[in-house]
């Protein structure tokens, strides 16, 4: 593979970042599976970019890819989601479930047509976990017998800490503060906090009575930023990286052949 890598104490292995790369480049490569960074362009509170879910989703990435021993093509992220319960807050950018679906899955078919027929996509943002777990179905049920796609959401992956989810809380804090500090605005972190809300949504009888996060949040924060420092941050994106990676190889090894229908014909 032409155009990335890393070196170490085991064999070089490379991640091909397509936008950098030429045509060329990836009719030459190795790499027989994809990653693609999947996120969201939303409020995350006053002290965190609406960008958040693009960096983080794209920090893992990366990170699980250098970490990988496959060859990985790292596609461009995608930046908008299912995101209209921010609708509230100016910057918030979202489009349907069912525009986002096809739009993922048209995205991937094409990595599908140049014989990347393996793809994690690796997600940031709650909102797409349900229609990206829906794509990654019809991708493998209608594509060729060898296509196979998946779902990763990092914050799904990071131990205990996945319990300390919010939104623009203390696992979105860190892992900004540990791949791209200068996005937080340390300044308004205690207001982040003050107007924030412990937990997601309004909850009776086991339902969500919220539909809209502006209904339990005054300024979009649900956790407490401050308990997420530069070294949580570190582990954080080490946890993701590692199930990351461990993920890919799953994924290259998986026998993706179809089940026949169970049953069959009576005799």
């Amino acid at each position: 593979m032409a155009v990335g890598g890393f070196m170490g104490e085991r064999p070089i292995y490379s991640r091909m970042n397509l936008s950098d790369a030429t045509w060329t480049d990836v009719r030459d490569a190795d790499a027989d599976i994809a990653v693609v960074p999947v996120g969201s362009t939303e409020q995350h509170g006053p002290h965190a970019p609406l960008g958040t879910d693009v960096v983080t989703a794209e920090a893992v990435a990366d990170a699980g890819c250098e970490r990988s021993e496959r060859d990985v093509l790292r596609a461009p992220a995608i930046p908008v989601g299912v995101a209209e319960e921010h609708r509230q807050f100016p910057g918030t950018m979202w489009v349907s479930e069912g525009t986002f679906r096809d739009y993922v899955r048209e995205s991937v078919e094409s990595l599908f047509y140049h014989g990347i027929d393996r793809v994690v996509l690796v997600n940031g943002h709650g909102g797409n976990v349900a229609a990206l777990r829906e794509v990654g179905a019809r991708l493998t049920r209608d594509g060729d017998e060898d296509t196979y796609a998946v779902p990763f959401t990092w914050f799904d992956a990071v131990g205990d800490h996945s319990s300390e989810m919010g939104h623009g809380g203390p696992l979105e804090t860190a892992l900004l503060r540990r791949v791209a500090p200068d996005l937080v605005r340390e300044d308004r972190l205690d207001a982040a906090s003050e107007s924030g809300a412990d937990g997601w949504g309004e909850w009776v009888s086991y339902a969500n009575l919220a539909y809209d996060s502006a209904e339990f949040t005054d300024n979009g924060v649900v956790g407490d930023p401050r308990d997420g420092p530069t070294e949580r941050g570190d582990e954080l994106l080490e946890l993701a990286a590692a199930a990351l990676a461990r993920l890919l190889e799953a994924v290259a090894e998986r026998d993706a052949s179809r089940p026949e229908r169970r049953g069959g014909d009576s005799e």
